[in-house]
């Protein structure tokens, strides 16, 4: 693993280039505090759910915790999902100081140095955090699963609950393969597996392409990983998709909402994947839809990874589609293979306070609250913002990383995928350290390994360059 101890390997100057703000105003952390002391009343009576036990899985060390879960197994093969969300609307009182600079917002933005949240530390990492041992205010779904993995009935109301421990993808990972899970969590494998098994069958496309992460140095600087994906990570994505899905039903069927939307690759995309399968040398048997012929590649692979490069052009043009009174034209994801809304992480992102409670009305039979109506007009601009920026900040920060990291190696030679390719140019994934970049070159054979010189670097403008060794 190449390392970079460089002086003053900071991110000030990428925050200032995308004008990130430093902090909060005084009127939004004063109406964070007293929200705090005295959380609002409006959200009504709750439902004391304090005696689930449930756990919550995050990265290491995280402190703004969403989500926590309990699965059980039910009578006659099937399972009874509970989701409890962090209900953040006890906190924020529509049309104030807090809801205004959310909107602002929109998104928490992580750098490696630290992040800019949507909400002040006091709430996100502090009272509306499902922290273990502490009682907070959740939004509680309760959604019961036959044995094959559909969903027969959603119920959602509001709660109090209290996780009872704090976990890592990794920590459940290795109590699952030690035959010692959790109690909360043992049904996560089966379910998961399920809802998997479904969303292929539904059309769902997964791009299981490697992920970079910038981790801290010891010595004060940054260090470039790949992080694997492992099984607990998917079938927790499952429970919350699965949430999330079970939302887009409740609106759907009352005709208001705000949906993540993404239209169907037409049958020129998917016959244009057909043909860079071929030049890969991948076979794609007769018959198989695009979901079940890319959940069956090895991920590992060259020439896979390539094809995974290739899908995303198929996944182009989500967004999020706001209704009120009758249907929009499209409802659903063609990347989750059917209707999908945001509401599992309200902590960090916006449209989930919105798309929550309209869920929350509609299960109680009650009117959906006239901040959130009027809120459905400009959230999805708001959102579809925030997400441009977020995907701007994180190629950023991976880029100078990668600059920093490269720096001191220029002329040194390293193994490489190609990824795609064009007449004289290929993007390229560096194995170790794992980097993305652009390679010289006429014709570089996509989906194979190759020889590569790093020939310069420019630290300001984040860029790399290499050429075929």
């Amino acid at each position: 693993m190449i390392r970079t101890h460089t002086a003053g390997g900071d991110f000030g100057r990428l925050r200032a280039e995308f004008s990130l703000p430093e902090t909060f105003g005084p009127d939004v952390l004063a109406e964070a505090e007293a929200a705090v002391v005295d959380p609002l009343e409006s959200a009504g009576e709750r439902e004391d759910a304090t005696g689930l036990p449930f756990v919550t899985i995050d990265p290491p060390g995280a402190k703004d915790l969403d989500q926590a879960v309990l699965i059980e197994r039910v009578e006659g093969g099937g399972f009874r999902v509970h989701y409890a969300i962090a209900d953040l609307a006890a906190f924020i009182p529509p049309g104030g100081a807090l809801d205004k600079e959310a909107r602002r917002r929109g998104q928490t933005l992580y750098l490696p140095d630290g992040n800019v949240p949507l909400h002040p530390p006091v709430l996100s990492e502090g009272a509306a955090s499902l922290l273990p041992g502490e009682t907070r205010p959740a939004v509680l779904w309760t959604i019961d699963v036959d044995a094959g993995g559909e969903p027969t009935a959603t119920h959602v109301r509001r709660a109090l609950v209290r996780s009872t421990e704090q976990f890592d993808y990794e920590t459940v990972q290795a109590s699952i393969d030690a035959g010692d899970p959790h109690p909360s969590v043992a049904a996560l494998p089966e379910l998961g597996r399920l809802r998997r098994e479904l969303a292929v069958r539904r059309g769902a496309v997964e791009l299981q392409l490697p992920e970079q992460e910038i981790h801290g140095d010891p010595d004060g600087g940054w260090v470039l990983v790949q992080r694997p994906r492992n099984d607990v990570d998917a079938w927790n994505a499952e429970i919350s998709l699965l949430t999330g899905m079970a939302a887009a039903k409740l609106m759907i069927d009352a005709e208001i909402g705000v949906l993540r939307t993404l239209p169907a690759p037409g049958p020129e995309a998917v016959d244009w994947l057909r043909r860079s399968a071929q030049a890969l040398n991948i076979d794609w048997p007769e018959g198989k839809s695009v979901s079940e012929f890319l959940a069956a590649l090895d991920p590992g692979q060259p020439a896979s990874m390539a094809l995974f490069a290739d899908t995303t052009r198929l996944l182009r043009g989500a967004g999020y589609t706001a209704f009120d009174g009758e249907l929009p034209a499209l409802t659903t994801h063609a990347g989750i293979g059917g209707a999908y809304a945001h509401v599992t992480a309200p902590i960090r992102r916006l449209v989930d306070r919105f798309a929550t409670e309209i869920c929350l009305a509609v299960s109680a039979g009650r009117e959906v609250p006239a901040w959130v109506r009027a809120a459905l007009s400009e959230v999805p601009d708001q959102m579809t913002a925030s997400d441009t920026l977020a995907a701007k900040v994180e190629r950023a920060c991976i880029d100078q990383v990668e600059a920093w990291v490269m720096a001191e190696h220029i002329g040194e030679e390293f193994g490489a995928i190609v990824l795609r390719a064009d007449e004289n140019k290929a993007e390229i994934l560096i194995e170790e350290p794992p980097v993305m970049g652009k390679c010289a070159g006429e014709k570089l054979p996509e989906g194979e390994r190759i020889r590569v010189r790093l020939t310069a670097v420019d630290v300001d403008k984040r860029k790399l360059s290499f050429e075929r060794a």
